[in-house]
């Protein structure tokens, strides 16, 4: 439905707060613009653009849009585990995942050398090899004011914080399936925070009104335009493979817990949802920013998670071009994370997670189910855009 001018929206039935609404009007209103804007059923406020939006621009591209936790994503496997499989208590399993992947701030003691093949069949320390190798040419670290290279490769393969989370998950069959969301880790924080810096010295120079100075965007043809592309298209590989090597690590641990061989299906899925790269819609090529929403062309698989306390679905694109080929990238939050430790309390946390193996403490109040969306009403809204494939049931939740 067209929420107003310029923009296309899937929010029935699901709340949106006003300033969700304002940013929206501010984003619309950009010169760079290349099209409508398409608003995803989870959206809500963001740091200069909403989350849970698609944007279209030519020439040019907000850094802020794409947002700092470039390439932040989704990554799942289904294996061939059953339910039946897990014992009674999955605690044990739980300690091996934390001790398998660091989260919040934690590190690798070691920088990982994997000599597997990952999950789809491809060789990991290639990929890592790759990755060493760009990283030292990227044109963007002669801007940034400190890097600390041993800390970048020592935090790939591992969790991080807030909304991060690795879980295992029962489908609709009873198949075991270990699911995680994560991103691009410090370094991408650092390149998205330095690019929005320089898109604000930019507008700043050019003499450019903004209704909201994270709004400011770098233009193509410029150095500083290059820097950021290069960087950008590094770092959301970063957090692609810092997705499989977590799936790796996460299999080898329930290996080893389990005591038996557990083996991969076909059913894998990798995919960003904060991110920015070349498209072509409606004739034209532009650059298309995800803030919070998935690619879903038709036939491709996606994932959209709900809370630790719901379902979540594993879901193959319809590719309707109203919404740049996309959809949420989750249940997306309804009250902030203040607001949440406020209204709810362990109590209700320990309610809402019943039945799943987590921690119950204040440090994870903020992510309690209640603060987000309801998920049921977001994948209603979005029917035209995604089909439901397998739709998951946590039994175990590992947040960063």
């Amino acid at each position: 439905m067209e929420l107003m001018k310029n923009v296309q929206a899937w929010t029935e039935g699901v709340e949106i707060e006003w300033d969700a609404m304002q940013q929206i009007r501010n984003i619309a209103g950009l010169p760079i613009v290349a099209g409508h804007i398409a608003v995803m059923p989870d959206v809500h406020l963001g740091k200069g653009a909403t989350v849970g939006t698609v944007v279209p621009t030519r020439g040019a591209i907000i850094p802020a849009a794409v947002g700092v936790d470039i390439g932040c994503g989704m990554a799942a496997l289904r294996t061939q585990l059953k339910a039946a499989q897990l014992p009674e208590s999955l605690m044990q399993i739980r300690s091996a995942i934390e001790a398998a992947v660091p989260v919040g701030f934690d590190v690798h003691d070691v920088e990982l050398n994997p000599t597997h093949q990952g999950p789809h069949g491809r060789d990991l320390r290639t990929k890592m090899q790759a990755l060493y190798a760009r990283f030292e040419t990227l044109a963007i670290l002669t801007t940034l004011r400190r890097v600390d290279a041993r800390r970048i490769w020592r935090q790939l393969g591992t969790l991080g914080g807030g909304n991060h989370f690795i879980e295992l998950c029962l489908d609709e069959a009873g198949d075991v399936w270990v699911m995680l969301h994560s991103g691009s880790r410090n370094i991408g924080k650092t390149i998205g925070e330095a690019a929005i810096g320089m898109a604000r010295e930019a507008a700043h120079h050019a003499g450019i009104g903004l209704p909201d100075k994270d709004l400011a965007w770098l233009n193509e043809g410029t150095a500083e335009f290059n820097q950021y592309v290069e960087a950008l298209q590094w770092a959301q590989d970063y957090a692609a493979l810092n997705r499989e090597l977590m799936l790796f690590r996460v299999l080898n641990a329930l290996r080893a817990t389990l005591a038996h061989p557990i083996k991969v299906t076909t059913e894998v899925v990798n995919c960003h949802h904060n991110y920015a790269t070349i498209e072509e819609h409606f004739g034209s090529k532009v650059w298309i920013t995800r803030k919070g929403a998935v690619s879903a062309r038709e036939g491709q698989l996606g994932i959209i998670p709900g809370s630790m306390g719901t379902r979540s679905y594993i879901v193959r694109g319809r590719g309707n071009p109203l919404s740049y080929c996309s959809c949420s990238h989750g249940a997306g939050r309804r009250m902030s994370r203040g607001a949440a430790k406020r209204h709810f309390n362990l109590d209700a946390l320990a309610a809402q997670t019943a039945g799943v193996e987590c921690r119950k403490d204040a440090g994870v109040l903020d992510e309690i189910p209640g603060a987000y969306k309801d998920i049921d009403a977001v994948m209603a809204a979005q029917a035209d855009l995604v089909e439901v494939v397998h739709t998951l049931k946590q039994v175990l939740c590992v947040k960063g």
